[in-house]
């Protein structure tokens, strides 16, 4: 299957921070709202917060180091409908340019798992499943 029939619309777009009682206070003065919040284990037990504001949702998370340079936005997120496909796809189009594998995250209610590859302009692009 095409991507284009796999994707379902757009998922989120990650913001690393290393502050996050800065973040919390900043995006909810915007009038976001907490959609989810968890710890990432494979990134020293970092916070990670998904903020909603109508349709548009950001997953910030913890980092060491973030880049913290205007412009650095880590990845936005594909919704897809069929992750074990959309991997499929993209190796079978040689796009796999980070060689990434699927991922499983124990995120929201039965987990998520995606993959990423990068774009021309050093974006990196997400595709995410909910389980």
């Amino acid at each position: 299957m095409h991507i284009k029939e796999n994707a379902t619309g757009f998922q989120h777009i990650g913001i690393p921070t290393k502050d996050m009682d800065a973040t919390i206070r900043f995006y909810e003065s915007l009038g976001f709202e907490r959609l989810y919040e968890t710890r990432n284990k494979e990134e020293d037990d970092g916070r990670v917060i998904f903020f909603q504001l109508h349709d548009l949702v950001l997953e910030t998370y913890e980092v060491k180091d973030p880049k913290m340079v205007l412009g650095a936005i880590d990845h936005f997120s594909i919704n897809v409908k069929d992750i074990d496909d959309a991997f499929r796809f993209i190796n079978e189009a040689g796009m796999n340019n980070t060689n990434d594998f699927i991922h499983f995250l124990p995120f929201f209610e039965n987990g998520v798992k995606f993959f990423k590859i990068e774009g021309p302009n050093k974006e990196t692009v997400e595709f995410n499943q909910y389980v």
